[in-house]
């Protein structure tokens, strides 16, 4: 139970502080559309912050990486293919076509290449300092 919250409350915190700098200084939306887009995402996180969780560990457990490289490289494929299919799927909820989709889903996959490492370490630390980590 202590990693399910874990790891859900490391999603919501780490994806809510860079989608909202993101959002504010990059896109420059207003504070009180940034706030409504955090607030929509908190549910989605609710239930992929610990599935997510248990597909990185399941990843990093077929691989055993040792080397920061490769680390970076599992962190990439793990977050990509979970992460990646979600976001198509939300795309089409929300009314994308598919040439939207796949003009959003390949220009994100870059985005999502940076972002998996530095997430995949933050989760590994507030594991460690929760005391659940491997």
């Amino acid at each position: 139970m202590r990693l399910t919250l874990v790891d859900t409350l490391s999603t919501i915190l780490f994806f809510t502080i860079l989608a909202a700098m993101t959002e504010l200084y990059v896109a420059g939306m207003e504070s009180a559309d940034v706030l409504k887009t955090r607030l929509i995402m908190v549910p989605l996180m609710i239930l992929t912050g610990r599935p997510y969780g248990v597909w990185r560990d399941w990843f990093f457990a077929g691989t055993k990486p040792t080397v920061s490289w490769s680390k970076s490289l599992i962190d990439g494929l793990a977050f990509l293919t979970f992460q990646l299919p979600i976001y198509g799927l939300t795309l089409w909820i929300a009314g994308a076509d598919v040439d939207e989709i796949g003009t959003l889903l390949g220009s994100t996959i870059v985005l999502m290449l940076i972002v998996s490492r530095p997430f995949g370490m933050f989760l590994q630390a507030m594991r460690k300092l929760a005391g659940v980590g491997r």
